[in-house]
């Protein structure tokens, strides 16, 4: 222990030199405060994401599959502008999800996959893993992200009709909540999900929506309404 018996201090000389000695004893019982560390830098992911392929195609890269340094610079640049966290350059779902829709955000049906008829139909693209609904040529609602069937369990394709509507829809079957549930072909509905839709694993056939998506879906479509479903969610 350190200790300081100050009896008289007579003069300002006197008063800094104790203020200079107290200084340095708190140093040395505390220890210098450590300069604050960088920021660590965020390193590029060396890994090939589950979307490789599709992205490296989107950016116009050479579409091999596999994660180059120059690759992993452009996919965190896109994730940077997009304000896609964490910004690593990692080809995963919510990265690939993001190109599709914003590719689709201008006109969802410019390749007219889907059928344009004078009544309302839902589109549901599963190669671009997108639903949108139009009436003629014009989308009155959409195009939004959504997660279709996955291997052994795909969204059917072709036309259906909406035959059945439940709100607080509770699955039986699958003993989850299924909120917003618009019912298109043997079981197969539209309707919200709690969770992220991003996942490289598929529904078990219905076509998932995030909660607000599938609540505005929900306002837009009719009992009766059509339904025309087409392509292949990837890797399923």
């Amino acid at each position: 222990m350190i200790s300081v018996r100050i009896r008289r201090i007579r003069s300002g000389r006197g008063i800094r030199s104790i203020a200079v000695f107290l200084a340095a004893v708190t140093v040395l019982l505390l220890g210098a405060a450590a300069p604050a560390a960088p920021a660590a830098r965020v390193k590029c992911s060396k890994r090939a994401g589950p979307y490789q392929r599709q992205v490296e195609r989107w950016l116009k890269l050479k579409a091999d599959g596999k994660q180059s340094a120059a690759d992993c610079r452009a996919v965190r640049a896109f994730q940077q502008k997009e304000k896609i966290k964490p910004a690593v350059g990692f080809a995963g779902p919510v990265t690939w999800a993001r190109m599709m829709l914003k590719s689709a955000k201008k006109n969802p049906n410019a390749a007219k996959k889907c059928p344009v008829r004078t009544y309302r139909v839902a589109c549901v693209d599963l190669d671009r893993q997108l639903t949108w609904v139009q009436k003629g040529e014009k989308v009155v609602f959409g195009p939004v992200p959504m997660r279709s069937g996955r291997a052994g369990h795909r969204t059917r394709t072709g036309w259906h009709t909406i035959y059945w509507r439940h709100k607080n829809h509770w699955s039986t079957i699958y003993h989850t909540s299924m909120p917003y549930a618009q019912f298109f072909s043997g079981g197969q509905a539209f309707h919200a999900v709690y969770g992220s839709i991003h996942t490289t694993v598929g529904s078990w056939g219905c076509v998932n929506l995030t909660l607000g998506d599938a609540r505005k879906l929900w306002g837009v479509l009719k009992k009766n309404d059509h339904v025309y479903v087409w392509g292949r969610r990837p890797g399923s």
